[in-house]
């Protein structure tokens, strides 16, 4: 099967994903209903919809970040839903990157230092070689002049370019956003929109992005919209 993804163009798969909350222990909210979506390589998907109409927590699904009621995802072949909470982390930290509406950059670390911890996590990079990737990223999204500096001192434009460098750090199969330029200002929100496309071309990864952003959405490949739960 692992042989078959990697010769197949689907990164990542939905079939039949519910998901159902219960609401002051009593009545159930499906906030879900049986949503199926395949996502190719190199392919940049946007998820539009109005508030409350699940995007983001089928966004947290798609990232193995949460569990369905029903259904399943799987990334490059992999059962996502039946991975443990350890076995889960690992396939996300290696083949799926994060981008959220808030940077969640860590305060007393450099913009640096931020961009090197998901390589650092991995055991597998010294620290020179995590800080040379790191620095390459940073200075591809034009950052290589504020790299020593903390998120407290840098503007909400540089903060989202560290977490978006930060999230391309391990190289990740798919980028996965939630409303990335829903914290910026128009001018600041256009010149990540076009890192974001710049970005997919030049390392061929998948992107989806959630945002209620039409000029980001326009620059997708492809936009599904939500509506109650379900795709339409």
């Amino acid at each position: 099967q692992q042989r078959h993804y990697v010769m197949s163009r689907v990164v990542l798969e939905a079939q039949g994903i519910s998901k159902a909350f219960k609401e002051d222990g009593m009545q159930t909210v499906e906030v879900l209903k049986n949503v199926s979506l395949s996502i190719e390589r190199a392919e940049f998907v946007a998820i539009v919809g109005s508030s409350g109409s699940g995007k983001s927590t089928l966004l947290h699904i798609l990232g193995g970040l949460d569990v369905p009621t029903q259904g399943k995802v799987t990334v490059l072949g992999q059962n996502l839903s039946a991975l443990n909470e350890v076995k889960r982390g690992e396939l996300r930290n290696r083949h799926l990157g994060f981008v959220y509406q808030f940077h969640h950059l860590l305060a007393e670390f450099t913009a640096l230092e931020n961009v090197c911890m998901p390589l650092l996590l991995r055991q597998e990079s010294t620290v020179k070689q995590a800080e040379q990737a790191a620095k390459t990223l940073l200075e591809r999204v034009g950052l290589g002049h504020r790299m020593l500096h903390k998120p407290a001192e840098l503007s909400g434009g540089e903060r989202q370019r560290v977490a978006l460098a930060r999230a391309l750090v391990t190289k990740p199969d798919v980028v996965l956003a939630d409303e990335p330029t829903g914290n910026l200002d128009h001018h600041t929100a256009l010149e990540v929109q076009h890192l974001f496309k710049e970005l997919k071309q030049e390392l061929g990864m998948s992107l989806i992005i959630v945002t209620h952003d039409l000029n980001l959405a326009q620059t997708a490949d492809r936009i599904l919209t939500m509506q109650s739960g379900e795709l339409v």
